[in-house]
């Protein structure tokens, strides 16, 4: 089938978006391939539809569990067999999906980069027909990138596994010099690659310096119509910002990673059938959610980077109508996101104290528990040790990005069930086991697939419609699953961590230091970055953004905040610029008069135009005007 015919028949659409028709056929051609399009671009689409069009299975390598039973929905939905493999999985569920790819007529294998290479998966990937590795979120590779990800850089080893398949990476934030970082850890033979700009010419770009975030927010909310997102860097401010917005009249919800499964479904599906106009959120709400007519993104804390930023402002306007994205900051905000910064890149002498604690933590001798899954609770953890929360955690992650262990995130698995007999064996137990015949029908009942692939059960509803308690089930589930009649996986509502490697001594914990102290390098200069487009006084915003994502020579979108005030002047950004350029010298020297500044400056530029440019400044704050003697000042003399 035909790339277009593909998408008409699985998506509805008669065609496809800007550079997403190249971006598959290069693919199609062999070539390796990088595509960089902005959030809402419609990456997916770039490697769904040329797997579709090719005979054989689609790798794709993710790096959020989330995003990865999003889009295996989204494909299911569609008719179109897709599995995802991650760390919350028990090795006989991984076991039957890699058959289900081998032998079965699956098209979209989900891994996640730790999973791509452990062994099992390296030793059967070579028995699959695999026709496209995808690469998604690939600026985690990259050293250089925003959410860097060591088990990443283990991808490009899989290339040896497959010689003739071409590799797809995809991303929706990445500077230049981290996407020559990409093609280049992944081995690319010919670099082929595909930007669309980062312009969003229908989202309006706004930064406001309030005191009173929450009297901004409502009168956004009252102002503009359409559902919105606000995202905010805590849990607790989510619940308590939706409740202000809720006493002001505004339907609002609140959601966070902490919520359990079936609630955070609940209240995505509420707002995105609009039951809910706004959801007050953290930055774990978002991803992979398609809602394109969001009409307005609102920041109430400083994302610590112009990436972060992009990417969830990005979500307003996907449907490419009018819409807003607003950031409100206050001086503590600069002073907070300095704070979170440091703490986020530990020392290692803490970072070794807390692996060594882990290890004490679970009994775990040394040169042992390689592979172990533990269940882990943060708070229960740094309280038996007396550390700091925040500080552990980042601890804790960067000791994962280091290969040392694994964690899972907080979310409850739900309990799943796989018959382990065939259909002739299952009747001969059953017959030669009365007691259980009744729970067994009940169940065949009840599910289905149970002979193929694992499947989410529910003890509590089994108990219902058996007429019997649910520990009874769950006592009956246990003792066929040590029959070996059927596996049972029991609900676990605990995150894990898991030893990659068995206990090292601590002593013996090594962070590569030009490694470390790159990456904090880096992470401090997207802060920086984050900083200069929030205090910026006289630069487009959509420009300061385009211009760190590489795009030079931007022309001012004329409708943030700051172009609306600039646009009062009645003067191009040449001129303006021009004569910013020659004020600012001459007042860093020294303090001049209006008119003395004026006479100083060699130029054709209009009097009149130059003393507009001056009034702006000292009305917006950017040069200050001494009462006293009236002279003028720039803030960095």
């Amino acid at each position: 089938m035909e790339p277009k015919q593909i998408l008409a028949k699985y998506w509805g659409y008669d065609a496809f978006r800007p550079l997403q028709e190249e971006i598959i056929d290069s693919v199609l051609q062999g070539h390796d391939t990088l595509a960089l399009l902005p959030t809402g671009g419609g990456k997916s689409l770039c490697f769904q539809v040329p797997a579709l069009a090719r005979e054989g299975i689609c790798i794709v390598v993710s790096p959020l569990i989330a995003l990865m039973k999003d889009q295996v929905a989204n494909l299911v939905k569609r008719n179109i067999k897709a599995v995802a493999i991650f760390s919350g999985l028990s090795a006989s569920e991984i076991d039957v999906a890699i058959d289900n790819c081998i032998y079965g007529n699956v098209k979209f294998l989900y891994l996640s980069p730790e999973r791509l290479t452990t062994d099992i998966i390296r030793l059967r990937i070579p028995k699959m027909k695999v026709n496209l590795l995808a690469i998604d979120e690939a600026h985690c590779i990259s050293q250089w990138g925003y959410d860097f990800r060591p088990p990443y850089l283990k991808i490009a080893e899989i290339r040896e596994l497959l010689p003739d398949t071409p590799v797809m990476a995809l991303t929706a934030t990445a500077t230049r010099e981290v996407m020559t970082d990409i093609c280049n850890r992944l081995e690319f033979k010919k670099e082929k690659v595909f930007i669309k700009s980062f312009e969003r010419k229908n989202l309006t770009y706004a930064v406001l310096k309030e005191e009173n975030k929450l009297e901004r927010l409502l009168k956004i909310c009252s102002k503009l119509a359409g559902t919105g997102i606000v995202y905010v860097r805590n849990r607790r401010k989510t619940k308590e910002i939706a409740q202000y917005l809720q006493n002001n009249r505004i339907k609002a919800d609140f959601y966070h990673a902490g919520l359990d499964p079936a609630t955070r479904d609940k209240k995505q599906l509420n707002w995105t059938r609009e039951t809910c106009r706004v959801i007050v959120s953290t930055n774990a709400f978002g991803m992979g959610i398609d809602k394109p007519n969001v009409r307005f993104v609102v920041h109430m804390d400083l994302p610590d980077s112009p990436e972060a930023y992009f990417q969830e402002a990005g979500r307003a306007g996907r449907d490419e109508k009018k819409a807003y994205a607003v950031l409100l900051y206050n001086n503590s905000d600069i002073i907070d996101l300095d704070k979170f910064f440091e703490n986020s890149y530990p020392p290692l002498d803490f970072i070794k104290k807390v692996y060594n604690a882990l290890g004490n933590y679970y009994q775990i001798a040394t040169g042992s528990g390689k592979d172990k899954r533990y269940n882990f609770v943060l708070t229960d953890f740094c309280s038996h040790y007396n550390l700091e929360r925040i500080t552990t955690f980042n601890a804790l992650k960067i000791l994962e990005k280091e290969g040392y262990i694994l964690l899972s995130e907080a979310m409850a698995n739900p309990s799943k069930l796989l018959v382990m007999l065939n259909k002739e064996e299952l009747y001969r137990f059953m017959v030669g086991n009365p007691s259980y015949d009744s729970l067994l029908k009940t169940i065949l009942r009840s599910y289905t697939g149970l002979f193929t692939e694992f499947t989410r059960i529910d003890e509590k509803e089994i108990a219902s419609r058996f007429n019997t308690g649910e520990e009874e089930v769950v006592n009956k589930l246990k003792k066929l699953h040590q029959l070996r009649v059927l596996h049972y996986e029991p609900q676990n509502a605990k995150p894990r961590v898991t030893f990659v490697s068995g206990r090292q001594d601590a002593s013996g914990i090594s962070l590569s230091p030009e490694n470390y102290s790159e990456r904090k390098s880096f992470a401090g200069q997207r802060v920086r970055a984050m900083k200069h487009y929030v205090t910026a006084e006289n630069k487009c915003r959509s420009s300061i953004l385009l211009e760190y994502f590489g795009e030079k020579d931007t022309e001012r979108c004329g409708k943030c905040d700051i172009c609306l005030e600039r646009n009062k002047l009645d003067l191009s950004k040449l001129e303006f610029d021009q004569v910013v350029e020659l004020i600012k010298p001459v007042l860093t020297k020294k303090e001049m008069s209006i008119k003395a500044l004026v006479d100083s400056l060699k130029t054709n530029i209009p009097e009149k135009r130059i003393i507009k440019v001056i009034q702006w400044l000292i009305d917006n704050n950017k040069i200050r005007l001494n009462p006293e003697d009236e002279t003028l000042k720039w803030p960095e003399a």
